[in-house]
């Protein structure tokens, strides 16, 4: 933590009041930098400002829903107007939970998904675009998973939205390439939160999703989740513009971080670290 400082820049955190968003918070506001943390709940935002504050951070706080338009754009203009603009938006807000086959899952339920992990996203990063461009810089981590680089049973609408949250990173960084801006799709590991604790307890996800339930139940009994710390320093790191010649990158919190900055040519010559369909003529 000591070699960050990021005194005198803002970041808008999605889902920002519990799991990775709050520790993610906790640990920009530690290294310098005035958070701003939305989420649904106005009582867990609280609680997670009083933390921070007691620490000696800078926090507001905004009770909003990812996915309505004009409540994004009414806190973007809030912090514009607070702390001068969003200097850093991690988009991690997300949901689990429309589990089990297509012909089976609650079309409602599996569109809600896709709402808030992707429209969520979107909305965020095209509300905070404007600022950054004026100011010439700006920094996006997306949160994405690996579950967006392949199919898994029953769990469409989780790998459908993380697939679409790589590429929707790729595509600001592209149009955007050579403005300040730059964006990364982030897969933080399967962490210990409320999500993966549900995946692998609950009764609903054992009697629609138990292929599912047995993964996360086996891997926790492993210890082979993914410390909390690791994926925060994945998250800083990138934060810092150390991997800015990567923007547009899907990049693992089991990288060799050292080695894909060693490798940033051939990764950018070879359009590495991207969702692309290989044939066999490749």
């Amino acid at each position: 933590m000591a070699e960050y400082n990021f005194g005198g820049q803002v970041a808008l955190i999605t889902g920002g009041s519990r799991g990775l968003g709050f520790a993610f918070a906790q640990a920009l506001a530690k290294a310098g930098m005035a958070v701003a943390l939305i989420a649904r709940s106005e009582n867990e935002l609280r609680d997670a400002a009083q933390t921070i504050e007691d620490a000696g951070g800078r926090v507001l706080i905004f009770p909003a829903d990812v996915t309505d338009r004009q409540a994004i754009e009414r806190v973007v203009s809030d912090i514009e107007g607070q702390w001068q603009g969003v200097d850093l938006l991690i988009n991690n807000a997300g949901v689990f939970r429309a589990l089990g086959p297509v012909a089976d899952v609650d079309p409602d339920d599996w569109w809600r998904e896709i709402e808030i992990n992707v429209r969520g996203a979107y909305l965020c990063a095209r509300a905070v675009l404007p600022g950054m461009l004026a100011r010439g810089q700006g920094r996006m981590i997306n949160l994405a998973s690996g579950a967006g680089l392949r199919s898994l049973p029953t769990t469409s609408a989780y790998c459908i939205s993380k697939t679409a949250v790589i590429r929707l990173t790729e595509s600001i960084a592209l149009e955007y390439e050579g403005k300040g801006i730059r964006a990364f799709a982030m897969g933080p590991g399967t962490v210990r939160t409320s999500m993966s604790e549900y995946a692998a307890t609950s009764e609903a996800v054992g009697q629609h999703a138990p292929f599912v339930q047995q993964w996360f139940q086996q891997l926790f009994r492993d210890g082979a989740d993914t410390p909390l710390e690791r994926s925060v320093g994945l998250m800083l790191f990138l934060a810092s513009g150390k991997a800015d010649a990567l923007s547009g990158r899907f990049i693992d919190v089991d990288d060799d971080l050292d080695a894909l900055l060693r490798q940033t040519e051939l990764i950018n010559r070879d359009d590495l670290y991207t969702l692309r369909l290989r044939t066999p003529q490749e």
